[in-house]
């Protein structure tokens, strides 16, 4: 008796395991398929993404062109004499009145007092702060390049921010490109570089009278390295924000931290040529709302794409201002510029519609545990 009572129970043991080995079999098969379903769900959801964010390249491109024509318009034909210091400054007033704007459009009653939220947002502004400074520590070197070396040099060293940019985003953000990716990034400096040909293939040295061309190189290669981690640093900030700020928020505290910066450019001189905000115009003004939604539209391409979005953009407007300085300022437009303008917008496409799966992140499927079954 006691014999067949101990095959019995091996025998529900082993009948056991077996029911416990189906069911985690089971279990298995029930998250791979549910994995497999995710990621159907993103792959579907990737046209929409690739969309938004192909819509945004067009208007931020656009605006860009635009901007750029308008300004050898206005210096060029008008003969304008303003101070580009005072247009980026009226550009930060009208940033930070449009983005107060919104934020008391879109807060809720139980929000507080307006001025209270402002008023935190002054304080918990550090982050943007920093960048604000960057931007101004850019300007100063792109000053001082500019006096040590000559406008093509200049020109070709500055491309390098498309490299910069998207070294700083895989060391910072780690994020992976594909081949793909990295090609057309290589193909867009490249392209970039071409069409910059009648600038840097001149007649004209690598440095200017009296200049230090060692200076001048190391001013803009440090600038280009500052405006690469300035683009990346501002995408983590507002894509990791533990603060909870939404894009007008970050907007709001970066044109108020540069709104001063800009101030001291100014009055340390004096005004430029005619004196404080002498020589504007209508034209001026424009330029002033331009640079503005320029701002704007970069912190929106960054919070539906990322940093390397903004730099397609304005490698883009580099071809179409081109373009429409040749048909509207008599502006030159090679057959070397034209299959440059063609590197360039290919390399964009590549680079926006990339066929290459994302890196997957692997993650640990649930074991089956008897104890959490009995529970159910």
């Amino acid at each position: 008796m006691q014999r067949e009572k101990s095959i019995y129970t091996m025998k529900n043991n082993h009948d056991d395991n077996d029911e416990e080995k189906e069911l985690l079999d089971v279990t298995s098969e029930i998250n791979d398929d549910n994995a497999k379903m995710s990621s159907t769900k993103s792959s579907m959801a990737d046209p929409k993404q690739i969309s938004v964010k192909f819509l945004v390249l067009i208007i931020l491109c656009l605006q860009n062109s635009f901007f750029t024509v308008l300004r050898r318009y206005s210096q060029g034909v008008l003969k304008e004499t303003y101070s580009k210091h005072e247009v980026l400054c009226v550009a930060e007033v009208i940033k930070i009145s449009f983005s107060a704007y919104v934020i008391y459009t879109q807060r809720d009653e139980s929000d507080g007092p307006f001025m209270d939220h402002i008023m935190y947002l002054l304080k918990t502004s550090k982050k943007m702060l920093m960048l604000s400074l960057i931007y101004g520590l850019m300007n100063i070197l792109s000053f001082v390049a500019l006096r040590n070396v000559s406008a093509g040099v200049f020109t070709i060293c500055a491309q390098l921010k498309i490299l910069t940019t998207a070294a700083f985003s895989a060391a910072i953000l780690n994020r992976k490109y594909s081949w793909v990716k990295w090609r057309a990034l290589a193909s867009l400096f490249i392209g970039v570089l071409l069409f910059s040909e009648p600038t840097w293939n001149s007649t004209a040295g690598a440095s200017v009278a009296d200049g230090n061309f060692m200076l001048g190189t190391s001013a803009v290669l440090i600038e280009v390295t500052l405006s690469g981690f300035a683009s990346i640093y501002f995408e983590k900030v507002v894509k990791t924000d533990t603060e909870q700020l939404n894009i007008w928020e970050r907007n709001f505290q970066l044109a108020f931290g540069s709104f001063p910066v800009y101030l001291l450019f100014i009055l340390s001189s004096h005004g430029g040529e005619v004196g404080y905000f002498g020589g504007w115009s209508m034209m001026t003004v424009v330029l002033a709302l331009f640079g503005a939604a320029g701002g704007l539209l970069v912190a929106l391409s960054i919070k539906h794409g990322d940093a390397i979005l903004k730099t397609l953009a304005t490698a883009g407007a580099i071809v179409i201002s081109s373009v429409f300085d040749y048909l509207i300022l008599d502006g030159a437009l090679t057959a070397v510029m034209i299959l440059a303008g063609g590197v360039v917008i290919f390399a964009i496409i590549d680079y926006t519609f990339d066929p290459s799966p994302s890196p997957m992140v692997t993650k640990k499927l649930n074991t089956y545990s008897p104890e959490k079954e009995a529970k159910v």
